[in-house]
């Protein structure tokens, strides 16, 4: 495990989660990981942050709205099958974990678990969250949410940012 600087590894970062990256968060005793396409780094509050999105409609919803905290792992070696699936079962009734393969492991300075994969991790707590309000949105984004399932925004502050192998 070696640690990273969170704004050097940006790009490589940023690149893959448009491909996608795995969201880890853990509350009311359960944990849960879900494809992750959509995130921003940046400085606010004074603070180094990351932003991640969540579908009120997704299982990781409800743990988010409980959880302090949140990983993000970003994975360096292709994991196209596990993010595919990572991406469209719900957790809900399904143990990505178990389904998948994919071993977590104690975060460094939050509560919720990190995967043990090859990749860039990012861990969060959580600062703020901020429901999408579709009345302040542009029109031309209504085609993302033909469902109305609208996002709600969730802003980390990164605590701990390294690479694994």
């Amino acid at each position: 495990m070696k640690t990273v600087n969170a704004f050097e590894i940006v790009p490589a970062a940023m690149k893959q989660i448009q491909e996608g990256a795995f969201l880890t968060v853990a509350a009311k005793r359960q944990k849960n990981v879900m494809t992750i396409g959509w995130a921003l780094v940046g400085i606010l509050w004074r603070k180094s942050v990351m932003m991640v999105a969540v579908r009120n409609s997704r299982h990781t919803f409800g743990l988010m709205e409980e959880a302090d905290s949140f990983t993000v792992s970003v994975p360096t070696k292709d994991m196209k099958k596990e993010l595919d699936f990572c991406g469209t079962m719900s957790g809900k009734t399904i143990d990505k974990f178990r389904e998948c393969r994919l071993a977590t492991r104690t975060a460094k300075k939050v509560s919720s678990p990190v995967l043990d994969i090859p990749g860039y991790h990012y861990e969060c707590r959580r600062l703020y969250k901020n429901a999408l309000d579709p009345k302040m949105m542009d029109k031309e984004l209504e085609y993302l949410y033909p469902k109305k399932d609208y996002h709600t925004l969730y802003f980390g502050e990164i605590v701990a940012c390294y690479q694994t192998e």
